[in-house]
């Protein structure tokens, strides 16, 4: 089954190479989307096993995913995974977020940093915003109360899967939206513990308390009128 990685990258041209070398040896293909960027992102991504895509404009986390799945299913993916740009999460767990749709147990996989991977460099901020944020998924959106990562970028899926992938937030609020699309559906999805790691720089670029409001208002203008 060919696997490919999709990474939406925005200001990433320092971070980027390195994260492309620590990605390429446990997958058949990358695709980078630089995501409108003002520095040399797109440059960084170039790779002989990455295929770069380029949005004229930033428009969010979201509507880069939604390039590169589509990009990646035209060349062939059988399983696809989104992780993020900034080198926080660990590529040697692709293979816990893809062997269970590799043995037929799953369709879509979830990681999770709170099943007992402990997250590194953590703040507090961070755990009390995701906690937030799960709440609201949980008794607004109706997602399961058993899923433990409310805004996890590290996740799989089976092309299937993929192609009947329909969300339609561009930025961050996509998260909430997809795992909303996914659990109401009927594709088998599990989460599993996936390692991830911050730093100065990902926590600068990351969630804060003001993005958790704009990320509810946004899913309550748009999730519940499609």
């Amino acid at each position: 089954m060919r696997c490919f990685a999709v990474i939406p990258a925005y200001q990433e041209a320092a971070r980027l190479p390195g994260v492309l070398a620590a990605v390429v040896p446990h997958v058949d293909g990358v695709v980078v989307v630089d995501d409108g960027s003002h520095d040399d992102t797109a440059l960084a991504a170039v790779h002989p096993q990455a295929y770069v895509l380029r949005h004229a404009l930033n428009r969010g986390q979201g509507a880069a995913l939604r390039t590169g799945t589509a990009a990646a299913l035209e060349l062939g993916a059988d399983i696809i995974v989104h992780l993020d740009a900034d080198g926080q999460h660990d590529p040697s767990y692709i293979h816990s977020v893809t062997d269970p749709i590799r043995a037929g147990h799953a369709d879509v996989v979830l990681g999770s940093r709170y099943l007992g991977v402990e997250p590194e460099g953590i703040p507090p901020a961070r755990r009390a915003l995701h906690w937030g944020i799960r709440q609201f998924n949980r008794w607004i959106l109706g997602i399961p109360a058993t899923l433990t990562d409310p805004q996890s970028g590290f996740r799989a899926f089976s092309a299937a899967a993929a192609r009947g992938l329909s969300f339609h937030q561009d930025r961050m609020a996509h998260a909430s939206e997809l795992l909303r699309n996914v659990t109401r559906s009927s594709w088998r999805w599990v989460e599993v513990p996936v390692r991830v790691t911050y730093s100065a720089e990902s926590l600068r670029k990351g969630q804060k308390a003001t993005d958790a409001v704009k990320i509810a208002w946004h899913l309550v203008l748009g999730a519940f009128h499609r």
